[in-house]
């Protein structure tokens, strides 16, 4: 196997990087997991992830944990109702029967981020993750990788895998290719015990979500197992808009004034979203990749997911990157390829043009769901399935 006596280092503990682990591991490949996160308990982990057949569940079953995904997975949690911005009901999914078989290639299966990561975290060997593990820098002594991170440790691998996300400190190792500013900005933020909280949104929500669009704004709503809800505003703003408009993210009656003027004419119903969110919200400027990127492949780094296609939200992003796991373990694995180079560079040239794809999808998404006629054409695609 092209990968015995090697030592793998996984830069990143995502779904990505952590289903790559495991899919390496189960190959018997010495391999360790770098994650800045102090431990698995410090963050508060995103939204949930409807993971699709011939993508993310198809790593989850190659890793060999469809059983336990079946037990964490959300039913219903996929269902969602578009509202105007008066909160009346336009169209709602509960009202339909949907797919819940998992052999059924339209089925998508939701799960919270948590679970998900939790379940792979609990896949791998013991000591598998090193925790508190910052990447600073590295550098090649004869053919070896030197990790270096912010808390003093060093390591050494012979083949790096970046799996640190949209600001990838792996990618300018790869490439000095740059993504551009996608037009928008979204603001992100978390609600607890929603049902005691925001009862009328909660009750609206249906344990699934909600889309909005008006006036050129989008407002996404999504229910967690732990009784929480997450919220995304996505705008159409300037990329300096943050810096610039003397906004004090932190602060909630400025949050609210901003709200206030940002929606007007909207129902006063969502401004409960800004009285009860934790703070501080998230400030999410939105980034994608140039459509003709490409670089030439190394013997011994390579990218997957954000870090090496960045596009904003489309609903394929973690799925893309647990694919990109699953070629890239197979073709790292594989004895048809004559050296690890061929390897990376089969595996980067089908990764960057489904990547390419993807983002050029994303983009044509951001214009029409920012678009006057947004809502319509979303009814549209709901109704005809």
């Amino acid at each position: 196997m092209l990968l015995d006596h090697k030592k793998i280092a996984i830069i990143g503990g995502g779904p990505g990087g952590l289903t790559l682990a495991r899919l390496l591991q189960r190959k018997g490949v010495d391999v360790k997991v770098y994650e800045r996160d102090l431990n698995r308990e410090v963050r508060v982990q995103g939204a949930t992830l409807d993971l699709h057949f011939e993508s993310g569940l198809k790593a989850i079953k190659k890793a060999g944990l469809m059983d336990v995904f079946k037990e964490n997975y959300r039913p219903g949690a996929d269902k969602g109702r578009i509202l105007d911005q008066h909160a009346n009901i336009i169209y709602d999914e509960h009202m339909e029967s949907s797919p819940q078989d998992f052999d059924n290639e339209h089925f998508r299966p939701e799960i919270d981020r948590g679970s998900l990561r939790n379940i792979l975290l609990d896949s791998l060997q013991p000591d598998t993750v090193a925790w508190d593990s910052q990447f600073k820098t590295m550098s090649q002594i004869d053919g070896v990788w030197k990790l270096e991170f912010k808390n003093g440790t060093t390591a050494t691998a012979d083949i790096v895998i970046g799996a640190d996300g949209g600001n990838s400190k792996i990618r300018p190792f790869v490439t000095s290719i740059k993504t551009f500013y996608s037009g928008v900005t979204i603001i992100q933020g978390n609600i607890p015990d929603s049902e005691t909280t925001v009862p009328r949104i909660h009750q609206l929500l249906k344990g699934g979500k909600i889309y909005v669009h008006h006036d050129g704004k989008y407002l996404h709503l999504s229910s967690k197992g732990d009784g929480s809800l997450d919220f995304y505003i996505s705008c159409k703003k300037d990329e300096n808009w943050i810096p610039n408009s003397g906004i004090d993210f932190s602060n909630r009656l400025q949050i609210l004034e901003w709200f206030r003027k940002e929606f007007m004419g909207w129902d006063n119903i969502w401004l409960e979203l800004i009285e009860n969110v934790s703070l501080p919200v998230l400030l999410r400027p939105q980034y994608c990749i140039p459509f003709d990127q490409s670089w030439e492949a190394q013997s011994n780094i390579t990218l997957l997911g954000d870090a090496a296609h960045l596009m904003p939200p489309s609903g394929e992003g973690v799925n893309l990157a647990m694919l990109d796991t699953l070629e890239l373990s197979e073709y790292l694995t594989d004895d048809y390829f004559k050296d690890i180079q061929t390897a990376i560079a089969t595996y980067e040239e089908k990764m960057q043009a489904r990547g390419t794809k993807e983002a050029q999808e994303s983009m044509e998404m951001v214009e029409w769901m920012h678009a006057e006629d947004a809502q319509d054409k979303l009814l549209e695609m709901f109704t005809r399935g």
